[in-house]
């Protein structure tokens, strides 16, 4: 990996770019934490309120402006992050740890989606219902909820926000913004775009600083609501602090998602969707498939076939263009894995399968544990919890009433991917697993901005994301009763 100048990180504050008052914050390389992507200072919470403040100040202007002009801006933004998806990419490549193709890919998608939400300005803004009563109508409008904060996590580090910000700023809210510490760069470009465009003063504010500055956010008075992806611990401390002030959160947590092949899939398929879900972005995703469950008639042959194309699956600098899979983000986080799966070893998970990854700090290989199917088995820690990394756990079972049950055996349920032929099977499990997403023979993650995104169970809380889902959370109703 090339070393580039590091960027500075400033905060954006009505407007303006101007310096932390905290502490240093650096972001690194995750291929090398010796190399500074990016660094500043951190904003301390003086600076958080000064943002509330300002979002506030904007407010009522930004929510009367008609919601064309509001589009227009989110297309200028798009534009911009278009233009600069090359740089932008490999930025996001260098610093989160996913390869180029993938690190570009993001931030087209982010472009995409500012495009989608302007698209708002041409879609139905309420709804007319008749009414019981001679000469009246009942009308139901949409009015924004105000004051905005949006907190966002390291692994999509320009698309979650994006997706976030877009409808906030569309339906007339104002923005707070606090990215992930680790991946400020990509955060700062995004609001880059907007200011690019021409945004107004203070209706887009961005503070980077510690996690901790999650709970400054929840004291501000202006806060009238607030959207959150992260883990489901932090989560829920969150709701429940917007519970006690009558907030609404939004919050989408964790996943332990799993992929189920069953004696009728199409095993060639399934093998390459399952390497896709579980190894991609070094299954550092929310989507990702960390759970595998494999009827035992075809499990044998189904694993030959993965194993072949994981053998083939090369592991190292996410900038060169051969390589598949890159780091995780940082050695805590590489840390935590390894020690996540020496626990599972201890408690009697086999290693089935493990590749070959460069010999430096953040990298996991991709990695099969293979665990007993009993009540034993299923307790083990790779089982129940989210490595967040490429780590998948197989589970050999008899049939699909055992699959299906083995399916619905945890906390979350975020995303599951079923691999069968049988399309009563695909209609059975529609109506039957708990789960907020499901994919029928293709990979568990992946997410499309026309349609809602989020979870079930331990995994989400609070309306969906994207799609026509977002108004719900970014605006309330207003029914009118209107007699002439």
């Amino acid at each position: 990996m090339t070393q580039q100048t590091a960027a500075t990180l400033h905060q954006f504050i009505n407007g303006h770019w101007i310096p932390g008052n905290a502490d240093e914050l650096v972001s690194t390389s995750a291929v090398d934490p010796e190399i500074r992507v990016a660094s500043g200072k951190a904003a301390d919470t003086a600076q958080v309120t000064e943002a509330f403040i300002a979002a506030e100040g904007a407010r009522a202007s930004w929510s009367s402006t008609p919601m064309a002009e509001r589009a227009g801006y989110l297309l200028r933004a798009s534009a911009y992050l278009n233009e600069h998806a090359e740089q932008f990419g490999a930025e996001l490549a260098t610093e989160e740890g996913k390869t180029l193709p993938e690190g570009i890919g993001e931030v087209r998608r982010a472009g995409q989606i500012l495009s989608y939400y302007a698209a708002e300005s041409e879609r139905t803004s309420g709804s007319t219902f008749h009414s019981p009563r001679v000469g009246e109508q009942i009308l139901v409008s949409h009015k924004p909820l105000g004051v905005v904060g949006i907190v966002t996590p390291f692994n999509f580090p320009i698309a979650i926000p994006a997706w976030k910000i877009a409808p906030a700023l569309i339906f007339g809210n104002t923005v707070v913004f606090k990215p992930a510490s680790l991946v400020p760069l990509l955060a700062t470009r995004l609001v880059q775009a907007f200011e690019h465009a021409g945004l107004p003063e203070g209706v887009l504010n961005l503070i980077i600083g510690p996690g901790s500055l999650g709970d400054s956010i929840m004291d501000q008075p202006q806060l009238a609501g607030l959207s959150f992806t992260g883990s489901t611990g932090v989560g829920r401390k969150l709701c429940a602090l917007g519970a006690a002030r009558g907030i609404p959160v939004q919050a989408e947590m964790g996943g332990k998602n799993a992929s189920v092949v069953l004696a009728a899939a199409d095993l060639d398929l399934a093998s390459e969707q399952v390497l896709f879900g579980a190894f991609r972005s070094s299954g550092q995703k929310c989507t990702a498939t960390s759970r595998l469950i494999l009827d035992e008639s075809i499990a044998d042959e189904f694993l030959r076939k993965l194993i072949l194309r994981l053998s083939q699956w090369v592991t190292g600098d996410p900038l060169d263009p051969a390589v598949r899979m890159g780091p995780v983000v940082d050695i805590k986080s590489a840390n935590a894995v390894r020690n996540g799966i020496k626990k599972a070893k201890s408690e009697g998970a086999e290693v089935i399968f493990e590749g070959i990854a460069p010999k430096c700090a953040t990298y996991i290989a991709p990695t099969i544990l293979g665990i007993s199917n009993d009540v034993r088995g299923r307790e083990n820690t790779a089982w129940r919890e989210e490595f967040f990394a490429p780590v998948l756990t197989l589970l050999r079972v008899s049939g699909t009433e055992e699959a299906f049950f083995a399916a619905e055996d945890s906390e979350f349920g975020l995303s599951l991917a079923l691999f069968t032929r049988d399309l009563a099977t695909a209609i059975d499990a529609q109506q039957r697993l708990d789960v907020g997403i499901l994919h029928v023979n293709s990979e568990s993650a992946g997410a499309d901005p026309h349609v809602p995104f989020g979870g079930a169970k331990a995994s989400a809380y609070g309306p969906k994301e994207q799609g026509a889902a977002a108004r719900e959370f970014y605006t309330h109703t207003t029914t009118v009763y209107l007699r002439g």
